[in-house]
C-alpha cells in the first residue's frame, strides 16, 4: 500500500474494466467490464479467474460485495442490481429509474474488518505525515511535492514550486522533489482565475477572478483565503506584487485602468486611466522603480512607467498582435513577453532596445510567462501544456505537463527574492497614505486614495473628498470624486449590511451619509469614510423612496410609498413626526429649499403630480399635474430658481420655475432616469436602462457624457460640495427656540411636536407624551396611536424582548403597561415609554388570553385558557390566587369595574357565554349565553355602564348593560374582530382579516372608518386616557387595611390570602394583623405558617367559593367574623385535625364528581344523534385547539375554519402569520377573500339560525338616558317588571348551543412544536 512491488495480475480479455471490489472474507476480488458485459472474479493474486455473470449486463459500472451478494450499478438500465456472488444467480433489480448511477459501496462494519495487524502501530509509525503499510512493514511518505528530510520526517513547507491557474482551480508543481507532480491548492469559489503573483515573505499567493471580478489571496497551502478587492472591477487580467513596499498593482481591461493598493486592498488609487486600450499583463521592478504592461487593443504595445505612474513611455510598438505574458529577468535586466498572435516569445532590454525572438516556432497560443534561474516557463492554450526552455538560447524545450485545459497565468514561487533598500521602508517615506516607488533620481512619491487630493507639501492627503457624487447601488453606496481628472467610483466601507438601498442624503456639515433600505425597512447613517454606522429609524417604514437632509436645521425628511406619508425627524431619528399623510399616492423623490422654507416632492401614483409645501407641511399646493408618468428624480436649482425632475415614463428631464410656471423639456429622450442631482452648471442622473451615471449642462441639456458605466442596480444620487455655503434658516440657531422640532416655512418657523403630541399654548414646547391614545399589540411590538391629533399615526413603543404579545392593559397610577407574552408564557410590565421592563408573573402560566388591571385595589387579573382559570395577584406579581377554576371552557377577554366591584369575562368554549362576578370571584352569574359564536374582545363603558364585545364567528360587535340586558347589535358585518376598546363616543377594534384598526360610534354603529391599515399580527387594543381609570372603592385607601389582597364588591369589600404563603402573616379581617406564635425554642419567636397549599398550577377545588373564610368589612363591623384573637391556640390545637377532616372530605367529593362525569358521558353516548358529524376547527386565537365540536349535518363549504395563530416559533425565531385549517385534513391558505365567503357559510351550523334582525325599538337615546339615571339594581328590577316588547334575540329560532355542542370537557393540551404536530 506504499506503491512498492507493483505487478500486473490480469491483462487478458479486458477492455473497459470499471468497478472493482474485494471480498475480504473470501479473499477474492470482483470487477465489471462494460465492453465485455461481464462480472468476473479472481484470487487476490489474479489466479483462479472466472466469470460470475456474463449475461444481462448492458453497461455495468461499479460493484460492491456484502455477505453472499454482489451489488452493481448499470448505466444502460439505470438501475442497481444484485446477484449471488458464487453462482451469479438470483439476479434482481434493487432500484431502477436512476439517472446514470455511478459508484456504489456497502456501509457495514463487515466491509472494514478490524482483524489484522496495524503495521503502522501507535504514533503513526513515528512518521511526521503519512504512514503507508507495505507487505511486511511500512513506509513513511510525504505529501505531494514535500521533500523528505530523513526516513521519518518531511519538510513543513515548500521552498520552490511552479504556480499556475486553470480557471476553476490553482495548482502547483513542486521543484523540491523530482516527480514534478501537480497538486491542486485547496481554495474555495474559484470561478475564472486568470492572473497570479506571490509574496514569499507573507507566504501568500494572489489571483484575479474575471467571473467574480475580484482580487483574492491566500497562503500557499490554501489557508487564510480572503477577498482583497471586489468593487469597481470589470476584467482584472494582470497582477503584480511589489514585494518591497507590499503594494498590489493590477490592470483592468474593462475599465482600461491601472490601479494600485496596499497588499490588503486598502488605500486603493488609480495610477493610469488615459490612453489605455485593453491592458493585459503587468510586472513590476522594485529594483529600478519601474512597472511594465502589455496592451493588446487597437494599437498593441508594451509600455513602461515609474511605479508611481511617472515618466510613462512606449518601449515596444511594432510587430505585436496579442502581447500576453510578461516576465522580468532581474539578473540580466531583460524583459520577456509572449505574443499569441505572432506565436513568439521575445525579449529586449528594459528600455525596449536589443529586441530578439527567443522562440519562434511551435508556439500555437502562448499566454502566461515566468522565469527562474536559467529557465523560462510558459503556458499554451492550444497545446494545453506547460513547457520550458533555456532563457538565453530557447533550446532544451521540455514539456512539464500536458492535457491541461484552460491554462492561464504561471509564476515560480521561491524564497530568494532580492531585498531592496528604498525610501518607503522608513516611516513610509514620510507619506500619510501611499508611498510608491519611482525611478531614480526621484526614488519614490506619495499618493492618496482615489478621489482624495494630495496637499501642497507632497506628503499629506486631504481629510476626504470635498466635491463628489454619492449614489446608491442597492447593496452598497459609492462616491465619485469631482476634484480629479478621471471618474472612478469608490465604495464606502460601511460595516452594516445593505439589502436594497434606495435613497441617499448627505449632511455636509457633519460629514455623514444617510440612506434608506426598503428590504430592511430602516434608515441608517454613517460617516463618509464608512465608520460609526448606526440605524436611526427602524420602525414604521415600508418603502422609503425619497430622502433629504436639512443640514442647517439638523432634520431628515423622507417619503414612504408604502405608508403614503412624508415624515421628518431629527438627524438621530428622534422626535419623529408625520407631516403629510392625506392625498398621497406613492410619493417618491423629495427636495428641500431650507432657505425659503419649502419642500418639493414627486408623486407617481394613479394621478402623478409634483407638489410643494412648507417644510412644516403647511401651504400645500400642486405645481404640476399633467403630462407626467413616473416622475422620479427631483432637484432644486437655487441659482437658476428652477425645479428639475426626471420622468422615466415620458423619458424626459424637464424644468419649471419654483412656482410651477415656464415648464420646458431639458433633455429627451433619456432611457430610464431614476435619481437626479445638480452641482454648479451640470446635472447628473442615474439610468436603469444604460446602467450608467450621465452628465449634461443644466441650462441647455447639451454636452452629455457618461461619468460611469456598467453599474447595475443604480438608485438615488446626490452631488455634494462641502465647501459651498449652506445658507441660513432660523432653525439653525438654538433650534429656533423650540423645545422639540423646529421646522422652517416660507413666513418663518413652526415649532412642532413628535407624532401624536400636541403643542402647548406657548407655541414652543411640547408635552412628554399624548394625553389620550390607543395602545395596541402586534405580535413582536407594541404601538400607540394618539387621539389628541388627527393624523392617527402609529408610534412604536420600544419595549425590549417582545415575542408574541397578546393582551394589554395599563395602570394610570404608576404609568405602566401590562402585557402577556404567550411564547414565553409570562406577564410583564414596562413604563409607558417602553423603559423599565420587568416580569410580573413568570411561572405557572399556559395561555394568558386576557388581562385586566384593577387600578384602585392594585390587583392584576388574567384568564388562562390553557389551564381554564381566572387568577389574580398584586400588580407586582405577589399574593397570587386562583379566583375561578370551575365551569370555565376557553376563557378569553376579561375586564374590571372597580367602582362597582364587578369582574366580567368572555368564554368561547363549547357553550359560549359572557359572565360576571364580584372582584373576589363570588356572586358569579351568566349574563349572556345565547346567540354567541366566538366572543373575543370585551370592554366596558364606565360612563354609560355598558359592556361591549366582538364576536369573531358571527362577525359583529354587540353591547348590553352590566346585567346582560338591553342587548344591542352595534355593527353586524365585520371581518374578523379580535379585541376592542371604548373612548368618548367611539368603539375601536382590531381586525385580523383586514389587518386594520377601525372605529364606529358607540351609540348607533355609524360613521365607520379605518384608523390604521396594513398592520400584521394585530392583537389587543386599549385606550389610555385620564378619563378612563377613575372612581374608587373601599380598597383604594391603604389597601382596605388588608394584609394581602383586597377585593371590592357591590356593597363592600373583603380581604383574602394568596394560595401560597409568602411568609408574612395573612388575615382576612380588615385591620387585623395576626400575632406570630411563640417559638418552642426559648428566647425566640417565629411565625407558624400553615401547611403549604397546592401550587397555582393545580388550584384547590372550590377556590371560586372562597376556600378560606374571607371576612368582609361589613361583617367585621357587625362582629360576625370568627375570632382570631388566639392564633397560638388555633395553630397548635386545631391545625392537624381540621386538615385531616378537610382532606377526607375533599377526596370523597372528588370520587363522587368523577363517578358523575363517567355516568353522564356514558348516558350521552347512548343517545347521541347518529346524524351528527364531528368536525374539528381552530379556535379564534393564536394557538392550536383540539376540541371536537358537534354541528348539524349540512353541505360542507370549501372551508370550515377561522383565523388562528401559532404559538410556536419557526426556525428563524419568527412567527407564522394567520393560517387557515380545513376540517378533515389540514391545508394552509392565503388570506384570499373568496375563502372568507366560504367561511361565512358555516354560521348557520354554529348555534342554530342566526339573528336575522335586531329589534331596535329601544333607541339609543333612551338606553343612554336609562343607564345614566338608574343603577344596576333598579335597572334589573325595571326589566323584570315590564316585559320588553321585542327581544333582541329570537330565542325560539336559536337553540342553545348545548343542544348541538356536547361538552367534551377540558383536556390539557401541550404546546405543538412542529407543523406536523399541528
Amino acid at each position: 500500500m506504499d506503491g512498492s512491488n507493483r505487478r500486473i495480475i490480469a491483462n487478458t480479455s479486458l477492455f473497459w474494466p470499471n468497478g472493482l471490489t474485494i471480498d475480504y472474507a473470501g479473499h477474492k476480488m470482483y470487477w465489471v467490464d462494460a465492453k465485455h458485459h461481464v462480472i468476473e472474479r479472481a484470487d487476490l493474486d489474479g489466479q483462479n479467474r472466472r466469470a460470475v455473470i456474463s449475461q444481462g449486463l448492458p453497461h455495468p459500472f461499479a460493484i460492491t460485495v456484502f455477505e453472499d451478494s454482489l451489488y452493481w450499478t448499470d448505466w444502460h438500465t439505470k438501475s442497481i442490481n444484485s446477484a449471488n456472488k458464487f453462482t451469479g444467480k438470483n439476479q434482481e433489480i434493487i432500484r431502477n429509474k436512476l439517472h446514470f448511477p455511478m459508484d456504489i459501496h456497502t456501509l457495514h462494519p463487515q466491509r472494514q474488518p478490524a482483524a489484522g495487524r496495524n503495521r503502522c502501530g501507535k504514533n503513526n509509525g513515528g512518521c511526521s505525515h503519512l504512514c503507508l503499510p507495505s507487505f511486511k512493514n511500512y513506509t513513511c511518505s510525504c505529501p505531494t511535492g514535500f521533500k523528505k528530510i530523513d526516513d521519518y520526517t518531511c519538510s513543513e513547507s515548500l521552498d520552490k514550486f511552479l504556480l499556475f491557474a486553470r480557471r476553476t482551480d490553482i495548482r502547483r508543481i513542486s521543484f523540491d522533489t523530482d516527480d514534478r507532480s501537480d497538486d491542486v491548492i485547496p481554495l474555495a469559489d474559484v470561478r475564472s482565475a486568470v492572473a497570479l503573483d506571490w509574496d514569499s515573505k507573507e507566504e501568500s499567493i494572489y489571483w484575479t477572478d474575471v467571473t467574480t471580478d475580484s482580487i483574492n489571496r491566500a497562503r500557499w497551502d490554501g489557508s487564510r483565503q480572503e477577498i482583497v478587492v471586489d468593487s469597481s472591477l470589470e476584467s482584472p487580467a494582470g497582477l503584480a506584487i511589489d514585494w518591497v513596499t507590499h503594494k498590489l498593482y493590477w490592470t483592468d481591461a474593462g475599465t482600461d485602468r491601472i490601479e494600485v493598493s496596499n497588499a490588503d486592498g486598502s488605500m486603493r488609487t488609480v495610477l493610469i486611466w488615459e490612453n489605455l486600450d485593453r491592458p493585459r499583463d503587468i510586472v513590476v521592478d522594485p529594483i529600478g522603480g519601474f512597472m511594465y504592461w502589455t496592451d493588446w487593443g487597437a494599437n498593441p504595445k508594451i509600455e513602461r512607467a515609474g511605479m508611481d505612474a511617472s515618466n510613462r513611455i512606449v518601449i515596444v510598438a511594432s510587430n505585436l498582435t496579442w502581447p500576453n505574458g510578461l516576465a522580468i529577468d532581474y539578473e540580466t535586466e531583460r524583459l520577456y513577453w509572449a505574443d499569441a498572435g505572432m506565436k513568439t516569445i521575445e525579449l529586449a532590454n528594459l528600455d525596449g532596445t536589443d529586441r530578439q525572438i527567443l522562440i519562434g516556432s511551435q508556439l500555437p497560443h502562448p499566454f502566461g510567462l515566468t522565469l527562474h534561474e536559467d529557465r523560462i516557463y510558459w503556458t499554451d492554450w492550444q497545446s494545453k501544456s506547460i513547457q520550458s526552455a533555456d532563457k538565453i538560447t530557447g533550446l532544451g524545450r521540455t514539456t512539464l505537463r500536458d492535457n491541461l485545459e484552460n491554462l492561464m497565468d504561471i509564476h515560480m514561487f521561491h524564497r530568494q527574492r532580492a531585498a531592496v533598500p528604498t525610501a518607503c521602508i522608513e516611516n513610509n517615506g514620510g507619506c500619510s497614505h501611499l508611498c510608491l516607488l519611482a525611478s531614480l533620481p526621484k526614488g519614490h512619491s506619495c499618493a492618496c486614495p482615489t478621489g482624495v487630493n494630495l496637499l501642497p507639501n507632497g506628503q499629506t492627503c486631504a481629510p476626504g473628498m470635498t466635491r463628489f457624487l454619492i449614489f446608491a447601488r442597492r447593496t452598497d453606496i459609492r462616491v465619485v470624486s469631482l476634484e480629479i481628472p478621471y471618474f472612478a467610483d469608490v465604495v464606502i466601507p460601511v460595516n452594516g449590511s445593505m439589502k436594497n438601498t434606495i435613497a441617499v442624503g448627505v449632511d455636509s456639515v457633519e460629514g455623514k451619509v444617510y440612506w434608506s433600505d426598503s428590504t430592511l425597512r430602516k434608515i441608517s447613517r454613517a460617516n463618509l469614510d464608512g465608520s460609526e454606522q448606526q440605524d436611526i429609524v427602524t420602525t414604521g417604514l415600508m418603502t422609503t423612496d425619497g430622502l433629504a437632509v436639512d443640514a442647517v436645521g439638523h432634520k431628515i425628511y423622507w417619503t414612504d410609498t408604502g405608508t403614503n406619508r412624508i415624515e421628518v425627524a431629527n438627524l438621530d431619528g428622534s422626535m419623529r413626526k408625520v407631516l403629510i399623510w392625506q392625498n398621497l399616492d406613492s410619493p417618491r423623490a423629495i427636495a428641500l429649499y431650507h432657505e425659503m422654507g419649502y419642500m418639493y416632492w414627486t408623486d407617481w401614483g394613479e394621478h402623478a403630480k409634483l407638489e410643494r409645501a412648507g417644510m412644516d407641511g403647511s401651504d400645500r399646493v400642486v405645481l404640476i399635474s399633467n403630462n407626467l408618468g413616473w416622475p422620479n428624480g427631483l432637484v432644486i436649482d437655487k441659482a437658476g430658481a428652477q425645479l428639475l425632475w426626471a420622468d422615466a415614463h415620458t423619458e424626459r428631464i424637464e424644468a419649471v420655475d419654483l412656482n410651477g410656471a415656464n415648464r420646458h423639456t431639458l433633455i429627451s429622450p433619456v432611457q430610464h432616469p431614476y435619481g437626479l442631482t445638480l452641482l454648479d452648471s451640470f446635472i447628473y442622473w442615474t439610468d436603469w436602462q444604460t446602467r450608467s451615471i450621465q452628465r449634461a449642462d443644466k441650462t441647455t441639456g447639451s454636452n452629455m457624457i457618461t461619468i460611469r458605466g456598467n453599474l447595475p442596480g443604480l438608485m438615488d444620487i446626490q452631488a455634494v460640495d462641502r465647501n459651498k455655503p449652506l445658507g441660513f434658516n432660523k432653525c439653525g440657531v438654538k433650534n429656533g427656540g423650540c423645545s422639540h422640532l423646529c421646522l422652517p416655512r416660507p413666513s418663518g418657523i413652526t415649532c412642532a411636536c413628535p407624532t401624536g403630541i400636541q403643542l402647548k399654548s406657548d407655541g414652543r414646547s411640547c408635552a412628554d407624551s399624548p394625553e389620550t391614545y390607543l395602545l395596541f399589540s402586534s405580535r413582536g411590538s407594541i404601538h400607540r396611536i394618539s387621539l389628541d391629533t388627527n393624523d392617527y399615526t402609529d408610534v412604536d413603543i420600544r419595549v425590549p424582548e417582545l415575542n408574541n404579545v397578546i393582551s394589554l392593559d395599563y395602570d394610570s397610577v404608576e404609568g405602566k403597561v401590562y402585557y402577556t407574552d404567550v411564547y414565553l408564557d409570562v406577564i410583564r410590565r414596562a413604563n409607558l415609554n417602553g423603559t423599565g421592563m420587568e416580569t410580573v408573573i413568570g411561572h405557572g402560566l399556559k395561555t394568558t388570553d386576557g388581562l385586566a388591571v384593577d387600578w384602585v385595589a392594585r390587583n392584576l387579573y388574567w384568564t388562562d385558557t390553557g389551564r381554564n382559570t381566572i387568577e389574580v395577584a398584586r400588580l407586582d406579581g405577589t399574593s397570587r390566587k386562583v379566583l375561578i377554576n370551575n365551569s370555565l371552557d376557553e376563557p378569553r377577554a376579561i375586564a374590571v369595574f372597580p367602582k362597582k366591584g364587578y369582574l366580567f369575562w368572555t368564554d368561547w368554549g363549547h357553550i359560549a357565554k359572557i359572565e360576571r362576578a364580584h372582584l373576589d370571584g363570588s356572586d358569579r352569574k351568566i349574563l349572556i349565553n345565547t346567540d354567541l359564536g366566538w366572543p373575543n374582545g370585551l370592554t366596558l363603558d364606565y360612563d354609560a355602564r355598558r359592556i361591549y364585545w366582538v364576536d369573531a364567528h358571527l362577525d359583529r360587535i354587540e353591547s348590553a348593560d352590566l346585567n346582560g340586558k338591553l342587548r344591542q347589535v352595534l355593527v353586524s358585518h365585520v371581518s374578523h374582530p379580535f379585541a376592542l376598546t371604548q373612548h368618548d363616543r367611539w368603539i375601536y377594534w382590531t381586525d385580523w382579516q383586514t389587518k386594520s384598526i377601525q372605529r364606529v360610534e358607540k351609540y348607533n354603529g355609524r360613521n365607520k372608518e379605518t384608523i390604521l391599515a396594513n398592520v400584521e399580527g394585530l392583537m389587543d387594543i386599549i385606550v389610555i386616557s385620564p378619563q378612563r381609570q377613575t372612581g374608587s372603592n373601599g380598597c383604594g385607601v391603604n389597601n382596605g387595611r388588608c394584609t394581602h389582597l383586597c377585593f371590592a364588591r357591590a356593597m363592600d369589600y373583603i380581604c383574602a390570602c394568596p394560595d401560597e404563603s409568602d411568609g408574612r402573616p395573612c388575615s382576612t379581617i380588615p385591620g387585623f394583623l395576626p400575632q406570630a406564635p411563640e417559638s418552642t425554642i426559648p428566647g425566640k419567636r417565629t411565625t407558624m405558617l400553615p401547611k403549604k397549599p397546592l401550587p397555582p398550577t393545580v388550584p384547590p377545588k372550590g377556590t371560586s367559593d372562597s376556600a378560606e373564610t374571607n371576612c368582609s368589612v361589613h361583617e367585621a363591623n357587625q362582629g360576625l367574623c370568627p375570632s382570631e384573637l388566639s392564633p397560638v391556640l388555633t395553630a397548635t390545637e386545631g391545625f392537624h385535625v381540621s386538615y385531616i377532616i378537610g382532606g377526607v372530605l375533599t377526596m370523597l367529593a372528588s370520587f363522587i364528581l368523577i363517578a358523575a362525569v363517567i355516568l353522564y358521558r356514558h348516558k350521552k353516548s347512548k343517545f347521541m344523534d347518529p346524524n351528527v358529524s364531528n368536525l374539528t376547527y381552530s379556535n379564534p386565537s393564536y394557538r392550536t385547539s383540539t376540541q371536537e365540536v358537534k354541528i348539524e349535518t349540512f353541505q360542507k363549504p370549501t372551508i370550515y375554519n377561522q383565523l388562528r395563530y401559532k404559538k410556536e416559533a419557526s426556525p428563524d425565531n419568527s412567527y407564522t402569520k394567520e393560517k387557515i385549517k380545513i376540517v378533515e385534513g389540514i391545508c394552509l391558505l392565503s388570506g384570499d377573500s373568496d375563502y372568507w365567503d366560504d367561511l361565512k357559510q358555516i354560521k348557520t351550523s354554529r348555534g342554530g339560525i342566526l339573528r336575522d334582525h335586531v329589534c331596535m325599538k329601544t333607541d339609543t337615546v333612551s338606553i343612554q338616558a336609562s343607564t345614566d339615571s338608574l343603577d344596576d339594581t333598579e335597572m334589573e328590577q325595571l326589566l323584570q317588571e315590564e316585559q320588553s316588547e321585542c327581544s333582541s334575540v329570537n330565542t325560539t329560532a336559536t337553540p342553545e348551543r348545548s343542544t348541538s355542542l356536547p361538552d367534551t370537557g377540558w383536556q390539557q393540551r401541550s404546546k405543538l412544536a412542529t407543523e406536523s404536530d399541528v
